[in-house]
């Protein structure tokens, strides 16, 4: 057998570790996406699947099939362009506020001692080893308890509805998704050198400006990566606005959801969510690329 060189056995390490990943997109997102993709130019039809036949062989011919009317349904619905604002809307602000939240809490703790910080990291985690549905209904169950706003009285807030509108949806929103923007922030917050800092404090620089000229322009890689996992997920969303949102709040998620289920008609919500994948993949790109200035920057 021939001797193998170093330089060959790396170059087949790397092409196998890369292609684990490119394996796992394959499968579980290009394949279901082409499915969907094909189901999205059809149109209803009885029998099981629901849907009428993309390809179609008669007289030694194959023929394919493709109607376009689901998309074009789509782009003249009003009711899409509404729920699509909406959820956009919704998506937008929930990570905003994960932002706002999150940032501190990320920033604490990769300045705290390593003992304390893998005891806080059990404690962000733990909630999401319980299932979604269920923490969705024990936040509906606080909420609605009686004594829980007779306690927020006690502490001289005026007594609202604390469920079935705006504000227990983001509060649901953001408890769901502030973890996705916590661990990878965190996760690039721990790499900067504290040295960074104590330079800049003996040039004479306040904890404000270090704040926002070294801390926050070397935490943009981290930030952007959490705020996208918070806003795509957050913009298909249908669990927390159904359970815990106001009747005037509609997603596209509910959309694709009745059409899929109450409609029965698989091709409109096919080509509603090719629509909203196309969207969605457009600011990853955006920011990607502004990753790749900075880089060459």
């Amino acid at each position: 057998m021939k001797h193998l060189s170093p330089d060959f056995i790396q170059k087949w390490q790397h092409r196998f570790i890369i292609a684990i990943p490119m394996l796992w997109f394959l499968i579980f997102l290009l394949i279901p996406f082409l499915f969907v993709l094909a189901i999205s130019f059809t149109i209803p039809a009885d029998g099981t699947p629901p849907f009428s036949a993309l390809f179609t062989y008669a007289n030694e011919t194959l023929h394919i099939i493709l109607h376009l009317s689901n998309y074009i349904q789509t782009l003249h619905a009003k009711l899409i362009y509404i729920a699509l604002f909406d959820s956009v809307k919704i998506a937008v602000l929930t990570t905003l506020m994960c932002i706002l939240i999150g940032y501190p809490m990320a920033l604490a703790l990769a300045r705290m001692k390593k003992q304390a910080q893998q005891i806080f990291l059990i404690l962000i985690i733990i909630p999401y080893w319980t299932s979604f549905l269920l923490r969705t209904y024990a936040w509906i169950t606080l909420l609605g308890n009686n004594k829980f706003n007779a306690f927020l009285m006690k502490l001289g807030l005026p007594s609202m509805a604390l469920l079935y509108n705006d504000f227990s949806m983001y509060l649901g929103m953001v408890y769901c998704y502030l973890p996705f923007l916590i661990l990878p922030l965190y996760a690039t917050l721990i790499k900067l050198d504290p040295i960074l800092n104590d330079a800049a404090a003996d040039l004479g620089a306040k904890p404000i400006k270090t704040f926002f000229k070294i801390t926050l322009p070397l935490s943009m890689p981290g930030l952007i990566a959490g705020s996208l996992l918070v806003f795509i997920p957050a913009v298909g969303e249908v669990v927390v606005p159904q359970i815990m949102g106001g009747l005037n709040s509609v997603m596209i998620g509910s959309v694709i959801w009745e059409q899929f289920f109450t409609a029965n008609n698989w091709g409109m919500s096919a080509a509603i969510s090719v629509i909203l994948l196309i969207i969605l993949v457009l600011p990853v790109i955006w920011m990607q690329k502004i990753q790749q200035r900075q880089l060459h920057y």
